[in-house]
This record gives structure tokens, C-alpha cells and sequence, in this order.
């Protein structure tokens, strides 16, 4: 089992039995914000993850040993709507259509280029929202904490009014209306009103800059507004 720690990464569950390309894409993973935790033998996986689905995303190869992947994914869906990518050499079309009617997200045939991982478990993040148990415990205490009027265009943090600009008004409730997912740059600009096609990344950057001024007792190791590598922001309960 190939383990690093970070809190502040992205962590995913790969269950894969090739273990030396299981600490490959480990490490490049951890390299770009990932961590990875892998289990080679499924029934493990399983067992483990009923009891740890603080994870963002699965990464499941079929060809495993003892339980075929896609019964895996059968299993994981009937406890957990964790988006799911299947990582495998099998290329069939029956293969495919199977995963996808088990509740497969995506399919990522083998051999395939790391970063083309790295950009489809973006993409997939980006378009699905999942919400751990620890993150639903703390729900309610988040929700306690900001109150977003978006009449009056007013944020209430520990209900006190914070003064903030139009546009980080806006850039906060892009992110807090989709807690615990992962928004680009890209997504912020197309939400805010205030910001432009032409306003660039960095005007982004430092508007979050402003925000966690306001909102974090450490602004190096945010709580709230989290850097996501290669992707951008997410608002954390």
C-alpha cells in the first residue's frame, strides 16, 4: 500500500495489483497535488473504504486479483457516489459499456500518458460535487459560520458583515455555493459579472489574496479557501 501525507491535496483511492505502476502514478500524482492511497487487492479496498470515503475520487483497474473490477465498482457504488475512474488494459466495448451501466464516471484505457490522468481526474472533478462524511459532519458548522445574502450582496462571517468589493463578493459565493469542489479560474470568470473576459488569473489570485485576509486566522495554511494545482479553487467546510 503506497501512502504520503498532505492535507491540503486532493486524495484519491486507487486500487490497482501492478503495484510498481501503482507507485509510479502514485508519485506523479503526490507531484501534482494528489494523494494516493493504492490497495492492489480489492477486497481490502472495499473493506477500507466503508470505513475511510474521505476520498475525492477512485481510480479502479478491472483486471484484479480475487474480484473483478468491475464488480469492485459495483460494490462501491451501492455505498458511495464517489466519482469513479476505471484504469485498465481492457479495451473492449463490452468492458466499457459495463462500467459506465455499473456507475463508471470514466475510462481511461491502458497504456496512457500520467498526465492525461492528471487532466481527466480535473475534469471530473470539476464537473461533480462529493461531499465526505467528515465534510457533512462539519456542515453545519460552516453554514453557522458564512451567511451569504446575495440580495444585498453581503457576506457574514461569525455573523459579522464583512466589507468586500463587488467583485470578491462575487468570486466568494461562486466558491461557497460549490463547497468542496474544485472551480477554475476559467468557471470563476464566467460566474463573476465584475470580472471580464480580459481580467487575467492573477487578478483572480489576488482577490483570493483579499478574501482569505478577511476570512483565515493563517493565510499561508488557509482552512477555507483552498489552492487546487493545476485546477484552481475550492471552498472547504
Amino acid at each position: 500500500m503506497s501512502t504520503s501525507n498532505s492535507d491540503d491535496f486532493t486524495k484519491v483511492l486507487m486500487i490497482e495489483d501492478d503495484e510498481e505502476l501503482a507507485e509510479i502514478l502514485c508519485e506523479f500524482l503526490y507531484q501534482n497535488s494528489i494523494l494516493t492511497e493504492n490497495f492492489p487487492e480489492p477486497y481490502s479496498a472495499i473493506s477500507h473504504f466503508k470505513f475511510n470515503k474521505n476520498y475525492d475520487l477512485i481510480i479502479l483497474d478491472l483486471s484484479l486479483p480475487n474480484l473483478d473490477g468491475l464488480e469492485v465498482c459495483k460494490k462501491i457504488r451501492e455505498i458511495s457516489s464517489i466519482p469513479i475512474i476505471i484504469s485498465s488494459a481492457r479495451s473492449e466495448i463490452e468492458d466499457k459499456i459495463d462500467a459506465f451501466e455499473l456507475g463508471a464516471d470514466d475510462y481511461l484505457p491502458k497504456p496512457y500518458n500520467p498526465r492525461e490522468l492528471i487532466a481527466r481526474i480535473g475534469s471530473l472533478l470539476r464537473r461533480t460535487s462529493h461531499t465526505s462524511p467528515k465534510e457533512e459532519i462539519d456542515k453545519k458548522e460552516s453554514e453557522e459560520l458564512f451567511r451569504v445574502d446575495k440580495a444585498n450582496y453581503d457576506l457574514f462571517f461569525r455573523d459579522r458583515a464583512l466589507d468586500l468589493t463587488r467583485g470578491e463578493f462575487e468570486i466568494f459565493s461562486t466558491l461557497y455555493e460549490s463547497k468542496n469542489r474544485a472551480i477554475s479560474r476559467e468557471e470563476i470568470l464566467e460566474s463573476c459579472q465584475t470580472l471580464d473576459s480580459l481580467s487575467c488569473h492573477k487578478s483572480i489570485d489576488v482577490i483570493i489574496g483579499r478574501l482569505r485576509a478577511k476570512i483565515e486566522s493563517d493565510t499561508k495554511n488557509p482552512k477555507y479557501i483552498k489552492t487546487v494545482r493545476g485546477i484552481g479553487y475550492r471552498f472547504c467546510q
